[in-house]
């Protein structure tokens, strides 16, 4: 059963009449009266009593995972960026961080920029004799 809001200020047989529910007077009787919360009356408030203790947690960012053996779909020479692995539907995000892993064998040279590599990825696309370039991760500044 859903309750119905209390309904104020329509007359004393309502029983929600004259001061409406606020009493007589006072700061929290005005219009917009009141003190902000955690306010204890100037009193030390609790949430600045207690001791601080813990970290920031500060977040890493979240990686879009491409195969490296994906990446032969491109030509020779190409330049492969995330812009480009978004357009060949490789990766899906908006927000794009793309790490290159590697699994399976690169056929070609090609020039591939991402926001990380893995070991393995680097070691083969050298061999292929392509080059790789890691773009930095711009993370959100913390609200």
């Amino acid at each position: 059963m859903i309750k119905r809001k209390k309904i104020v200020g329509r007359g004393r047989g309502s029983g929600h009449g004259k001061t409406s529910g606020k009493g007589e007077k006072g700061q929290n009787a005005r219009a917009s009266g009141g003190v902000r919360p955690g306010f204890e009356g100037g009193q030390m408030p609790l949430i600045r009593r207690i001791p601080k203790r813990g970290f920031t947690f500060t977040p890493k960012p979240k990686y879009e995972i491409v195969a490296l053996e994906s990446l032969n779909r491109f030509s020779a020479g190409a330049e492969v960026t995330p812009e480009a692995l978004k357009a060949a539907r490789l990766v899906g995000k908006k927000k794009i961080y793309v790490k290159i892993l590697g699994d399976g064998d690169l056929n070609h040279p090609l020039t591939i920029k991402a926001h990380a590599f893995s070991r393995s990825a680097l070691e083969k696309i050298k061999k292929a004799g392509g080059q790789a370039s890691e773009i930095k991760p711009v993370l959100a500044a913390k609200s």
